[in-house]
C-alpha cells in the first residue's frame, strides 16, 4: 500500500526483478542487448562521422543542392561524349543527302534544257503540264537552268522527279508514234554508302551491275492504229479523225528485231532481254569496231542502218553510245500466250557526260534526233520481201507453239488432277456406305490392284 501511494507522488519505481520462472530456451536472447541504430540528424551535414564509419579513409563530398534549370551546374562535358559524336554525324547525313538530291536535279535540268527543246520541235504535247503552244511567254518564278533560255524545267512541267534518282517526262503528238517515255537515271548521291556498296559488289559479282547514269528513251509506233489508240470526245471529233487520217499513208511497218549494239553491252542485253536473244550478231563494215549489229536478217539490216544513223553512232563515241533496238517483242520471255502480242517500240540507251553544262550533250544530240526521225525511215523502209517477213513470221510461230504446247500441258495437268479428285471423291462416299468388313475387304482389293500395278511397272523397266 506503501508502494502504490509512493508511484502516485513520483516516488521511486521498485526495479522488477527477473521472472525465477523463465524457461532455459529463452536464456541467450534474454542476456544480449538490443542494437543501437546508427543514423546523422539533417543538422549533422548528411557527413558520416570516423566512429560510425571507422573503415573508411575519408568521406565522400557532398552534392550541392542546385534549382532544376542550371543544367551546367549539374552536368560536365563529359557528359555528352555519345552526342559529340552522334550530333555532328546526323549533321554531315543531312548535307550529304541535301546536296546529293540538289546535284542530281541540276543534272536532270541540264539534260532536259539541251533535249526538251528538240522533243517540242518534233512532238506536240511534251512532259505532264501544258503543250508548248500553251508554255509561250509563261514567265518563270523559280530555279532556271543555264542555257535553256531562262526556262523553269520543274515548274512547266516538262520533267518529273520519279524517285531521288530517276526523273520522267512524256511527249506524245507525232505523225508515226503514239508516244514516247523517256528515263534519266543517275547516281545514288544522296545515299554514298549504298552507292560504294554497289560499286563494291558489282566489281566482284557479275550479276550485279555497276552504277551509271544513262537515259532511255522509248517510243511506241502507231503501226496503222492511229484510229483506235487517238482518243475523241464527240462524234464531230471522230468524224475529222477519220477524214484527216484518209488522206494519210498506212504508219504500219513489217515487224522485227533489230538493233546497233555497242559490243559490251551485247551479252547483257542477251541474258536480260527476250526480244535481243532472237537475233544474230555480225560486225558491220560501215560502224565502228566497238559497235556490232543484231539482226534477224541481212536485208533488215541493210534498210534500217543509214549512213545518217552511222555517223550518228560514230559522233556519240565508245564511251555515251550504248544500244538501240527496234523490236516488236516482249523484253521477258513471255510464259503465256497473252503475253506473246507484238508491240512495235523503237529504244535509245546513252550514257551521260559529267557535266552539268547542257553544251556537254553536243555529241550525243545528232543521235537523240535521228532516232526520233527513226519511225519514218521504218514506216517509208521497213517492208521486206516475202523470203525475209516468211522467215521472221516463222520464228515467232515456233516461240508461240512453243507456249501452245506448255498450256496444253498445263490443262492436261489439270484435267488429271481434277479426275484424281472426283474419283476420290467417289471412293469415300462408296466407303461411307459400307459396312465393316465389307470396308476391310474393298480395302485388301485396292492394295491387290496396287501391287498389281507396280510388278507390271518394275517388268516393263526390266
Amino acid at each position: 500500500m506503501g508502494d502504490f501511494i509512493k508511484s502516485l507522488f513520483g516516488g521511486s519505481k521498485p526495479t522488477p526483478t527477473p521472472a525465477s520462472d523463465m524457461e532455459d530456451d529463452f536464456a541467450d536472447f534474454a542476456a544480449t542487448p538490443s542494437p543501437t541504430p546508427i543514423y546523422s540528424s539533417p543538422s549533422s551535414s548528411a557527413a558520416p562521422t570516423a566512429a560510425a564509419f571507422p573503415d573508411y579513409d575519408t568521406a565522400p563530398t557532398p552534392i550541392p543542392y542546385t534549382k532544376w534549370y542550371r543544367v551546367w551546374e549539374r552536368a560536365s562535358p563529359s557528359d555528352f561524349k555519345a552526342e559529340a559524336f552522334i550530333i555532328p554525324f546526323i549533321i554531315v547525313l543531312a548535307a550529304v543527302h541535301i546536296w546529293g538530291r540538289r546535284k542530281n536535279k541540276r543534272k536532270a535540268n541540264a539534260w532536259a534544257a539541251a533535249h526538251i527543246p528538240v522533243l517540242e520541235r518534233e512532238f506536240a504535247s511534251v512532259g505532264f503540264g501544258k503543250t508548248a503552244k500553251e508554255r509561250l511567254g509563261r514567265a518563270s518564278t523559280s530555279e532556271k537552268v543555264p542555257g535553256a533560255g531562262d526556262r523553269d524545267i520543274s515548274a512547266e512541267g516538262l520533267l518529273k522527279e520519279k524517285t531521288a534518282q530517276e526523273y520522267t517526262t512524256y511527249a506524245t503528238g507525232r505523225q508515226n508514234v503514239a508516244f514516247a517515255n523517256v528515263k534519266v537515271k543517275l547516281l545514288k548521291r544522296y545515299n554514298p554508302l549504298t552507292l560504294a556498296l554497289e560499286s563494291i559488289f558489282s566489281f566482284f559479282f557479275e550479276s550485279m551491275k555497276a552504277p551509271k547514269e544513262h537515259m532511255e528513251i522509248t517510243m511506241y509506233a502507231f503501226d496503222g492504229k492511229e484510229k483506235d489508240l487517238v482518243p475523241v470526245k464527240s462524234k464531230a471529233e471522230l468524224d475529222a479523225k477519220e477524214s484527216r487520217f484518209k488522206g494519210l499513208s498506212s504508219s504500219g511497218y513489217d515487224a522485227c528485231v533489230w538493233a546497233v549494239v555497242h559490243k559490251e553491252q551485247m551479252k547483257a542485253l542477251r541474258d536480260e532481254r527476250y526480244d535481243v536473244s532472237l537475233t544474230s550478231t555480225k560486225d558491220h563494215k560501215s560502224l565502228p569496231t566497238w559497235a556490232s549489229v543484231m539482226s534477224e536478217s541481212v536485208e533488215v539490216t541493210e534498210a534500217l542502218l543509214t549512213k545518217e544513223l552511222v555517223e550518228c553512232v560514230e559522233k556519240a563515241g565508245e564511251d555515251m553510245f550504248e544500244y538501240l533496238i527496234v523490236t516488236d517483242q516482249p523484253i521477258d520471255k513471255p510464259l503465256k500466250l497473252n503475253e506473246a502480242n507484238p508491240r512495235k517500240r523503237l529504244t535509245l540507251s546513252l550514257r551521260l557526260p559529267p557535266s552539268l553544262n547542257p553544251s556537254a550533250y553536243a555529241s550525243t544530240l545528232p543521235l537523240f534526233e535521228c532516232f526520233l526521225r527513226l519511225p519514218d525511215i521504218l514506216v517509208s523502209t521497213a517492208h521486206f520481201r516475202p523470203e525475209v517477213t516468211r522467215k521472221i513470221r516463222n520464228t515467232r510461230e515456233e516461240e508461240i507453239n512453243k507456249l501452245k504446247r506448255a498450256e496444253e500441258g498445263d490443262k492436261a495437268e489439270e484435267r488429271r488432277l481434277d479426275a484424281e479428285k472426283k474419283k476420290k471423291e467417289m471412293r469415300d462416299r462408296r466407303l461411307k456406305g459400307l459396312s465393316a468388313e465389307e470396308q476391310r475387304k474393298f480395302l485388301e482389293k485396292e492394295r491387290e490392284k496396287g501391287q498389281k500395278k507396280q510388278e507390271k511397272k518394275m517388268s516393263r523397266k526390266a
